[in-house]
């Protein structure tokens, strides 16, 4: 009998090949995301100095339903901004091992429209 693994276990091994790839510095931190079914959670990294810069999520803004679209793009705003207060321009974009669609895309767009570079 053949053990399938759980799909959460093959994206934590496609996140540990992107990793292997991306890093965040000072100059250009890592903007990682995180997906659950009820939210979107996002984090600015420095890796070179293992801080977190700046972090943004559906919670955070008591969004009613984060795990949706609209909730991704407000978070995605709201990461540009706090990353404009902190004058941060351009960012390695962390995907999580998540699918480039949806929620993720989402985010990924509002934050390129509110000033972010990657």
């Amino acid at each position: 009998m053949i053990k399938k693994e759980s799909s959460n276990a093959m994206r934590l091994k496609r996140h540990a090949r992107i990793r292997n790839k991306i890093s965040g510095t000072s100059e250009c931190p890592r903007l990682s995301v995180f997906r659950s079914n009820k939210g979107m959670y996002v984090q600015i990294i420095d890796d070179v100095n293992g801080t977190t810069l700046a972090s943004s999520s559906s919670v955070m803004l008591k969004i009613k339903n984060g795990g949706n679209v609209e909730g991704a793009k407000a978070v995605g705003k709201d990461i540009a901004e706090k990353c404009k207060k902190l004058k941060i321009k351009k960012v390695v974009f962390d995907r999580g091992g998540y699918l480039y669609h949806g929620r993720v895309a989402a985010l990924a767009e509002a934050a390129r429209e509110n000033g972010l570079e990657f």
